[in-house]
């Protein structure tokens, strides 16, 4: 079943007017601190949804009900451990991040370790940063594919150019706003697609129930025992995912941005926190999608197994919903990747610049050119996102995963870093860089030849970057002091 035109001008009206949405953002644009980081004057509430939309990307909306699909509810034990670690950013990281004037996380690096240990944090973000979001970019065009029946180029540039139109334009601002219109889409449709999902079973959530339990227990949460190569039990979960979450939300450019916008530092937290409570619902309802959709399709049988997970939510909203209500449906998917989409360009155009371009190459020149150099780089980001994305479709496995996995391995480094400097005073720039290196080599290690799950990774990392810093920078001392 193709998608019907009425669907077709739903989603293209949408596109247009979100774009155009962002783009009136521009006249407020005029320097550095307007366009990064929305002049410092954004609301705690709205960046509390734009940090829970950024996080997200269509790779939550599409691969998290694959997830309960295929197994069960077990997936929210790792969101309770992104609730510890962003209770452990509120309070270790945002106040060094507010206690001077600075636009990236790796500003902070440079000033306690100096710039060699700045630009191998901020080389180490551009680069995973990049290699996850191309993936998620791909997870666009499996949406776009399965609704249009396009190939996946022509769906990778129509999205892509219209996200980077709206950015390109109006900075941060026009991220922060659209990621608000964007969160409150999704999570209204999915609502809606849930509730058309239970209606369409004869017995409805009774059934779904029933089906749920006899057929492995889709509804549990909690899985208590113990085993390193799985990733959702609860001690791989609150541990994996606290260490996951305070490197995203502490050490990431893509919402350590987000978080330098607010007025003051007690805003910040309160957007920190507050976005907890939100991504904690947000989950639950895309893991109850995905066991209503697996009750959905025992009663109804998809005329053909679907062979990748990520396909089975949009392929119930093209094939099973009305005319109309598809295509808004449609229009809240593409949302959530043009939402994460958004933050990525503008946090990797915010790295390159303020991180490389300004103190190396034009270290004296005026907010104008910084500006236009800010958006030209915008762009190049977004042709190389796309390159990988184009990539990232010969790999068979849940994008989901391959994303959080991509950003783990460099992750352990990175929040070691950070907690060197923050925790420490004994450790310098030669002992954190030591550390990183060896952490990473023992990530490669540990991904190539361990079965150890995914959600331990950051855990290790942070485990080896810290203790080897820590002994490195006390030989040096001992040394200095002979």
């Amino acid at each position: 079943m193709a998608i019907s035109w009425v669907d077709l001008l739903v989603v293209i009206a949408y596109l247009a007017a979100i774009t155009i949405f962002g783009a009136r953002f521009r006249k407020g644009q005029q320097t550095l601190r307007d366009y990064f980081l929305g002049g410092r004057r954004l609301p705690w509430w709205a960046i509390s949804f734009a940090v829970v939309s950024a996080e997200t990307s269509i790779l939550t909306i599409i691969s998290t009900p694959g997830i309960a699909y295929r197994s069960n509810l077990n997936f929210l034990q790792l969101v309770f451990g992104y609730l510890v670690g962003r209770v452990v950013v509120s309070f270790a990281l945002i106040p060094r991040y507010f206690a001077g004037e600075i636009f990236t996380a790796y500003q902070l690096i440079e000033q306690r370790f100096g710039r060699v240990l700045k630009v191998f944090t901020s080389a180490l973000f551009l680069t995973t940063r990049a290699l996850a979001e191309g993936v998620r970019v791909f997870a666009i065009a499996i949406v776009i594919g399965v609704i249009f029946k396009s190939g996946v180029f022509a769906s990778l540039l129509i999205v892509t150019a219209l996200t980077l139109f709206y950015t390109f334009e109006g900075g941060l601002t026009a991220v922060i706003w659209t990621e608000v219109i964007q969160l409150l889409i999704y999570l209204a449709g999915t609502v809606v697609a849930l509730a058309l999902a239970v209606h369409a079973i004869p017995g409805g959530w009774s059934e779904v129930s029933r089906l749920a339990q006899a057929e492995g227990h889709k509804l549990a949460v909690f899985s208590f025992h113990f085993n390193w190569h799985e990733p959702y039990l609860f001690w791989s979960g609150l541990v994996g995912g606290a260490f996951l979450n305070t490197a995203s939300h502490g050490t990431d450019q893509l919402i350590v941005q987000l978080l330098l916008a607010a007025r003051k530092k007690r805003e910040s937290q309160a957007a920190l926190l507050a976005s907890g409570l939100v991504i904690l619902i947000q989950f639950t309802l895309f893991l109850l999608v995905g066991v209503a959709l697996f009750a959905f399709y025992r009663h109804y049988p998809p005329a053909t197994s679907f062979s990748r997970a990520d396909q089975i939510y949009p392929t119930f909203v093209v094939t099973q919903l009305p005319r109309g209500l598809a295509g808004l449906l449609i229009a809240a998917i593409i949302s959530a990747g043009m939402a994460n989409l958004s933050a990525a360009f503008n946090s990797l155009a915010s790295s390159s610049v303020m991180d490389f371009y300004k103190p190396f190459i034009r270290p004296n020149a005026g907010e104008q050119h910084y500006l236009a150099v800010s958006r030209g780089v915008i762009l190049a980001w977004g042709a190389v996102l796309v390159l990988i994305a184009w990539v990232a479709q010969l790999l068979h496995r849940s994008a989901l995963e391959l994303a959080l996995t991509i950003a783990s391995v460099p992750y352990g480094s990175m929040l070691g870093i950070f907690l060197l400097g923050v925790l420490t005073k004994r450790a310098n720039g030669r002992g954190a860089l030591t550390g990183a290196l060896v952490a990473l080599a023992v990530m490669f290690f540990v991904v190539a030849y361990s079965p150890l799950a995914w959600t331990w990774y950051v855990a290790v990392g942070t485990v080896v970057t810290f203790t080897v810093g820590w002994m490195v920078s006390g030989v040096g001392k001992r040394e200095a002091m002979m």
